[in-house]
């Protein structure tokens, strides 16, 4: 494989992988009420609710991938500590526009990269990387919080969580008859 194949299979391979993390993330929060989206863990009055959770990935997205070719990834107006805050206007349907608008702003940015793009070299917090490695470190950090968001989910639902994945004690099951546990 040619370094313009192998970066073509990357590039193809980062999109599908962050794609996967937004899936299962919202496969993950539409098993949650309101409540439980906003709710932080008994005694944990420092930590953070899946909506805190949902507003920092959406603020920093915001922030990395707007004219990320051309500027810093970290933008003069993004505010980062007020990420970790929630006003009262702020209701689940509009940090969820706010997820799903910096989702798009990340698609629309490395959708339309180029192989050769992919070496270029640009800056997050003054700090130089190739594309590559903003790719690689942003889904890093997103796939962090992902577990996160997923672990709260989980732990809220007790018994009546989904899993997406296979469930526990099916993998017999699941290599049998795979199609059975597609979920769409």
């Amino acid at each position: 494989m040619n370094d313009h194949t192998f970066r073509e299979a990357f590039h193809t391979d980062v999109i599908r992988e962050y794609r996967r993390c937004k899936d299962g993330v919202e496969k993950a929060l539409s098993q949650v009420s309101d409540d439980e989206f906003f709710r932080l863990l008994e005694g944990d009055h420092d930590g953070n609710s899946i909506a805190i959770i949902v507003k920092h990935m959406a603020g920093n997205m915001r922030s990395r991938w707007r004219d990320f070719l051309t500027t810093d990834g970290e933008k003069p107006d993004r505010h980062r500590d007020t990420e970790f805050e929630l006003s009262e206007s702020e209701d689940r349907t509009h940090l969820m526009a706010f997820w799903e608008e910096s989702w798009q702003t990340l698609f629309h940015a490395i959708e339309p990269l180029t192989p050769e793009e992919l070496e270029a070299t640009i800056t997050i917090r003054r700090e130089p990387m190739s594309v590559i490695q903003a790719l690689l470190r942003q889904l890093t950090h997103y796939s962090y919080h992902a577990g996160q968001i997923v672990l709260l989910a989980r732990y809220y639902k007790g018994e009546d969580w989904q899993s997406l994945s296979i469930p526990r004690g099916k993998s017999e099951e699941f290599f049998k008859n795979p199609e059975a546990y597609i979920k769409k």
